[in-house]
C-alpha cells in the first residue's frame, strides 16, 4: 500500500508543480539537512574564528565561538579551547543574549578562599587543565534558555621561541562538529623582515591544502583557512567534521645582523642570533637509568634512541655513557673521542644495555660529573668545546643517597656551573619538581619524556635541540645606568637555530637609544658584537599600526619575566622564594596574566542551575595532579592522584587508581581482628600477597565498628621459594630453609638472587621479587601508651602491569583496567561529600565523593587522595563478596 501512494504522489507532482518548484523543493530538502547537520545537542555553534596577531615573536590569540540553542528547552553550551602550555591567558568573557560575564584575574589564595565553599559542594567547575603534551585545555559551559545565543571569547599571549631556525605557532583545531563560519586568519609583523612563511595542518587533505592562502611581502605575513560546510566533512553525506588536529604556523626573519633591538615606550626587547659560524665540539655523558622499572617498552625506546644518537655524534665530540640501577657502571673510565671505532663499539654496548636492581640515581650522576670534571682538568677534551650531561630517569631515587635535597646539593656543589644539567623525565612515576629544581640550578632544564610510541623520537628530539652549540659563556651587556628589570641575559650555551631575547626598561621612560655589547666563545676565538639603536627607527618599522596589538613590547618584557622569575621561584627557598613569588604575583595582576599565581574567576548568569569557575595554570610538575571531573550537566573540582598505584592503608582502606579517567576508587574492609586477607594472587609469577588484621588495644565503646588495621604481612613468590613476613617489629626473610631477620631500626640494601629489599630505617621498605611488581610497605607507629591504637602497615603496589593478567585478590583484581561512569551527582548527607550513582561492572552503585590517605611518601601526615567511595565493603565494585578474600593463613 505504502508504495503505491508514495508512485502516485510522484505522478501527481508534474501535473500541477512547474520544474522551477521541484529544483527549488529539492534546494530546500538539502538546507533543511544541511542546518540539521549543523546541530548537536540543540547547540548549532554558527560561528568560529581564530585570530591571531603576532608582532616581533609576541603572538596574541583571540578565540571567539558563537552559539545559538535551537532546541525548545535550555541546554548546556560547551566552549573548549586547548591552547599551549606556554601561553598566558589574558581574558575571558561569555556575552548571552547581549549581557556579557567577564572573567576576572585575581591572586589564586584570593580566588581560593572565596570559592572553596562552594567548591566543596560541587558548586564551582574547574575550567583549566592539562590536556596534552604541549597544550592545557580551557573548558566552560553555560545553560541558556531556548532560542538564546551566546558568544564566547577568549585571549592568550605567548613568546615564540626560534627552534631549528624556525618560529613556530600551533593552534589546536577541534570544533568538534560543523560550523557555518569557520576561519584561522593569521596576521605577521616582523620589522626585520620575513624570509619564509609556511602553514599546515595534521588534519589538511589534498582537497583543503588550496584552502590556505599565504602571503607574505617585506614585513608582513598573512595566512587565512576558511573553508566551507561541505570542506569540512569527512565525507560528502557526513555530519563528522575533519578539523581535528594542529594548524602549524612556522616562518624567519631576515638577519643581516646577529643583533636586532627594538624600543617603544620606555622598554626595549634585544633579539640576538648570529649566523654562519662554525659548530663547536661537545662532550656530552649520557646517565641512563637502568632500575627493574625501566624494563620492558621503556628500555627498547631508550636503547633506539641511543642508537639513533650515535649517528648523529660528529667525530670532534667526546661522549661517554654512565648507567645507574643499584650499581653504577660506565662503559668507558673517561670520555673518549667519537671515532668511526669507538662509535662502532659503543653501538654494541647500547644493544647490551638491560635493566637491574633499583634506582641509585645520585651515584649515576655524580660519577658523570666527576668523569666531566676530570676530562676537563686533565685536558682530555678542547678546550673550546662545549660540555652537557643528560639524565634519563623514570623513576624516583631510592638507593645510596636518595633524599632529593641531599642529592641537589651535591651535584650543585659539584658542577659550579661550568656546564647544564638537562634532566629527562620517562613518564609520570618521576618526581619532576626535584628533576627541574636540580635542572634549573645547574643552567639546564627538565623535559618530560611521555610514555608513549614514539618516546625514542622525543629522546632523539630533545638532543637534537642541545647538539649544536656555537658559543658557550654569551653575555649581553646594557649600560647599568640607563637600564632596569632586565631579564636573564647570560646564557651558558647557544645552540644553532635558536634565539636569544632580553628584554628590559629605561629608568628614565623618555629615553630613546640603546648601545648593546655582546661576547661569547666561539669554536675559534671569542666573539664580541655592538648594536645601537633609537626609537626613532623602530617607529618608522612600526607605522603599520594595523598589525601590532598595544603596548606589545611592554608586555614581551612582562611575559619574560614572568616566566624567569617563577623558574628562579622553583629552585628557590625561604626569603628568596617569598620576594620572588611577590614579584610575579604583582606582574601577573599588573598584566592580567594567569599563571600559576592568579586564577581567573568566570561569573555565569544564576538562572538555569548555572556555576560560577575558577581558571587556574597547570605546571608540569603537577602534570597529574590537578584535573577537572565533568558529568552530564554538573562539573566537579577535585585533585586526582598524582602516580597511579594501588594501595591498602589505614582501617583497612583500599585505594584504587584508574588512570584514564585520571580518578581513584576506594572502598573499606570491615572484618575481625586475626582474619587474613588474600591480597594479590599471581598463578603465573608466582607472587601472592596476604595481610593479617589487627584491631585496637581494647574496643572502643562508642564505635559501632571495631577499627582494624594490617598488621602482618605475608609475601611469598614460590618459584622460587621466597618468603617475607613483615610485622611492625621485624621483617624476616625466608629462602628455602635458611632465615634472615632484620629490625625496622636497620637500614639495609640487600640484593640476591630474585630479591632486592630496601629498609629506610623507621619509615618504609622497598621489595622487588624476580622481575615482577615492586611493593612499598610502610610503618605507621604510635605513641607506645596509647590507650587504643597500635602500630600497624600499609601496602603499596608498584609497577602492578608486571603482573600476569590472572592476577586476582582483593587488590590484584583491580591491575586490570577498570572502568566506570559517574551520573547524577547530588548533595549528599555530608554537606562536603556529595553522593553520586556509579556504573561499574554493570553494577549501579551509590557512591560518595570523600579522600582517602596515601602515606606513601609522607608516612606521618600522609596526602589526602580523593576518590570515589564504594560502600558496604566494596559490594558491587570486588567479584563477589568480601569474605570470599578470608585465607586461613598468611602463606
Amino acid at each position: 500500500m505504502e508504495s503505491h501512494l508514495l508512485l502516485y504522489i510522484l505522478l501527481l507532482i508534474p501535473a500541477f508543480a512547474s520544474s522551477d518548484f521541484l529544483i527549488t523543493h529539492v534546494r530546500n530538502i538539502k538546507k533543511r539537512n544541511a542546518d540539521n547537520d549543523l546541530v548537536v545537542n540543540g547547540i548549532e555553534i554558527y560561528s568560529m574564528k581564530i585570530d591571531s596577531k603576532i608582532t616581533s615573536r609576541f603572538a596574541r590569540n583571540v578565540v571567539t565561538s558563537r552559539a545559538v540553542n535551537r532546541g525548545n528547552t535550555h541546554k548546556e553550551v560547551f566552549f573548549d579551547v586547548e591552547l599551549p602550555k606556554t601561553a598566558f591567558i589574558t581574558n575571558f568573557s561569555m556575552t548571552i543574549d547581549g549581557v556579557t560575564y567577564p572573567g576576572t584575574i585575581k591572586e589564586k589564595e584570593v580566588a581560593k578562599k572565596q570559592y572553596e565553599k562552594a567548591v566543596s559542594k560541587g558548586q564551582t567547575a574547574g575550567l583549566v587543565k592539562a590536556s596534552g603534551r604541549k597544550t592545557e585545555k580551557f573548558t566552560v559551559s553555560v545553560n541558556v534558555a531556548a532560542a538564546s545565543k551566546v558568544t564566547f571569547e577568549l585571549t592568550y599571549e605567548e613568546l615564540l621561541k626560534r627552534q631549528f631556525g624556525k618560529y613556530e605557532m600551533f593552534i589546536k583545531v577541534k570544533p568538534k562538529q560543523l560550523v557555518k563560519d569557520f576561519e584561522i586568519e593569521v596576521d605577521i609583523f616582523e620589522p626585520q623582515g620575513i624570509t619564509e612563511l609556511e602553514a599546515e595542518g595534521t588534519f589538511i587533505t589534498n582537497d583543503l591544502q588550496n584552502i590556505i592562502k599565504k602571503t607574505f611581502s617585506e614585513k608582513k605575513g598573512h595566512i587565512s583557512f576558511k573553508p566551507t560546510l561541505d570542506q569540512q566533512r569527512t565525507c560528502a553525506n557526513c555530519s563528522q567534521s575533519v578539523l581535528d588536529g594542529d594548524f602549524t604556523v612556522k616562518y624567519d626573519v631576515k638577519r643581516t645582523t646577529p643583533n636586532n633591538l627594538q624600543i617603544v615606550n620606555g622598554y626595549f626587547v634585544h633579539f640576538f642570533a648570529p649566523t654562519n659560524l662554525p659548530k663547536l665540539p661537545k662532550n656530552v655523558i649520557f646517565v641512563i637509568d637502568i632500575s627493574g622499572s625501566m624494563s620492558g617498552r621503556e628500555i627498547e625506546q631508550t636503547r633506539e634512541a641511543l642508537l639513533k644518537i650515535l649517528d648523529d655524534i660528529k667525530e670532534d665530540d667526546f661522549f661517554n655513557f654512565i648507567l645507574f640501577g643499584s650499581e653504577v657502571h660506565t662503559w668507558k673510565e673517561a670520555l673518549i673521542k667519537a671515532t668511526p671505532e669507538n662509535l662502532d663499539e659503543a653501538r654494541k654496548f647500547v644493544r647490551g644495555i638491560d635493566t637491574e636492581g633499583m634506582t641509585n640515581l645520585h651515584g649515576g650522576i655524580m660519577r658523570g660529573i666527576d668523569m666531566l670534571n676530570a676530562a676537563h682538568e686533565g685536558n682530555i677534551v678542547p678546550k673550546r668545546s662545549a660540555s652537557i650531561i643528560i639524565m634519563l630517569t623514570d623513576g624516583q631515587p631510592n638507593v645510596g643517597v636518595f633524599n632529593t635535597e641531599d642529592i641537589q646539593a651535591h651535584v650543585k656543589k659539584a658542577i659550579e656551573g661550568r656546564y647544564p644539567l638537562y634532566n629527562l623525565g620517562f613518564g609520570y612515576g618521576v618526581d619532576y619538581n626535584f628533576l627541574e629544581k636540580m635542572a634549573l640550578e645547574n643552567k639546564g632544564l627538565a623535559r618530560r619524556i611521555y610514555p608513549d610510541s614514539d618516546a625514542a623520537l622525543q629522546l632523539q628530539g630533545f638532543y637534537d635541540e642541545v647538539s649544536n652549540p656555537i658559543l658557550t659563556d654569551v653575555e649581553l651587556n646594557y649600560p647599568e645606568n640607563e637600564i632596569q628589570d632586565l631579564t636573564k641575559n647570560s646564557f651558558k650555551h647557544f645552540y644553532d637555530g635558536s634565539e636569544i631575547v632580553v628584554a628590559g626598561r629605561f629608568i628614565d621612560s623618555h629615553q630613546n637609544s640603546l648601545t648593546v655589547d655582546v661576547i661569547g666563545e666561539g669554536a675559534n676565538d671569542a666573539l664580541s658584537y655592538t648594536t645601537q639603536q633609537d626609537a626613532e627607527q623602530t617607529a618608522k618599522a612600526f607605522q603599520e599600526q594595523e598589525y601590532i596589538f598595544g603596548d606589545y613590547i611592554e608586555r614581551l618584557w612582562a611575559y619574560l619575566t614572568i616566566e624567569q622569575l617563577l623558574e628562579k621561584r622553583t629552585a628557590a627557598t625561604g626569603e628568596e622564594k617569598e620576594n620572588l613569588t611577590a614579584e610575579a604575583l604583582d606582574l601577573s595582576l599588573k598584566y592580567k596574566f594567569v599563571t600559576p599565581l592568579t586564577s581567573m574567576v568566570v561569573t555565569k548568569p544564576e538562572d538555569h542551575g548555572n556555576q560560577d569557575g575558577v581558571a587556574d595554570k597547570p605546571i608540569e610538575a603537577e602534570a597529574q595532579a590537578v584535573t577537572a571531573f565533568l558529568a552530564p550537566q554538573v562539573s566537579y573540582l577535585y585533585s586526582a592522584a598524582p602516580t597511579w598505584y594501588t594501595s591498602v592503608d589505614g582501617d583497612p582502606h583500599f585505594i584504587i587508581s584508574v588512570p584514564q579517567k585520571k580518578d581513584a576508587i576506594c572502598f573499606n574492609i570491615n572484618e575481625n581482628p586475626g582474619a587474613v586477607l588474600n591480597l594479590i594472587n599471581d598463578p603465573v609469577t608466582g607472587i601472592t600477597v596476604n595481610g593479617e588484621l589487627i584491631g585496637d588495644k581494647r574496643r572502643n565503646s562508642d564505635a559501632k565498628i571495631q577499627n582494624t588495621y594490617f598488621g602482618k604481612l605475608g609475601i611469598a613468590n614460590k618459584h622460587l621459594d621466597l618468603k617475607l613476613t613483615v610485622t611492625p617489629e621485624k621483617i624476616t626473610i625466608q629462602n628455602g630453609n635458611e632465615k634472615t631477620g632484620f629490625s625496622w631500626l636497620d637500614s639495609v640494601t640487600l640484593q640476591q638472587e630474585g630479591l632486592t629489599l630496601i629498609i629506610n630505617r623507621k619509615k618504609n621498605l622497598v621489595l622487588k621479587m624476580g622481575s615482577s611488581a615492586s611493593f612499598v610497605i610502610v610503618l605507621h607507629q604510635v605513641w607506645k601508651k596509647h590507650p587504643l591504637h597500635q602500630d600497624f602497615l600499609g601496602l603499596y603496589t608498584l609497577e602492578s602491569d608486571k603482573l600476569s593478567t590472572q592476577t586476582h585478590g582483593l587488590l590484584g583484581q583491580f591491575f586490570h583496567p577498570i572502568d566506570f561512569t559517574i551520573l547524577e551527582i547530588h548533595p549528599g548527607s555530608d554537606p562536603k561529600k556529595p553522593d553520586a550513582t556509579m556504573i561499574v561492572k554493570n553494577n549501579e552503585l551509590t557512591v560518595t565523593r570523600g579522600w582517602q590517605k596515601d602515606f606513601k611518601r609522607d608516612p606521618e601526615h600522609g596526602v589526602d587522595i580523593p576518590c570515589w567511595f564504594v560502600h558496604n565493603n566494596g559490594a558491587g565494585l570486588i567479584d563477589g563478596v568480601h569474605t570470599d578474600y578470608i585465607v586461613s593463613s598468611l602463606f
